[in-house]
């Protein structure tokens, strides 16, 4: 199996993308890149590089759906109002659970489970 690489949106709080860097992952942070970049921009950036894209905002959800943008995969967290140790919970939890499911799936986390919508592939 293959190691994911992530690019974690500007919204993404540090602590996540410290665990991930921590864990050895390969992270791309948009913090560190561009704080204004588009979500088209974002998307473009995760398919030419092929990261898994790690958001808290779910207008991914439309860009990948609804208007068939390609994704090498996506992670939602949509966990309101908690804090960025639960988050990174969660994502550790999701990586050691879950690894093998990233890649082509739109993934939400929410605090009481994860759900696995598969991506179809654009042409």
């Amino acid at each position: 199996m293959r190691i994911p690489k992530f690019i974690t949106d500007v919204n993404v709080e540090k602590g996540v993308v410290d665990f991930l860097r921590d864990e050895g992952y390969d992270v791309k942070w948009v913090a560190d890149l561009d704080v204004a970049m588009s979500d088209q921009r974002l998307l473009d950036l995760a398919n030419k590089e092929q990261r898994i894209l790690v958001t808290n905002d779910k207008d991914f959800g439309e860009l990948t759906f609804l208007q068939k943008k390609l994704s090498v995969g996506i992670i939602l967290i949509r966990i309101k109002g908690r804090k960025a140790s639960d988050k990174v919970k969660l994502t550790k939890k999701l990586l050691q659970d879950h690894s093998d499911r990233l890649p082509n799936h739109f993934v939400v986390v929410s605090r009481t489970k994860f759900r696995f919508i598969p991506m179809g592939r654009s042409q």
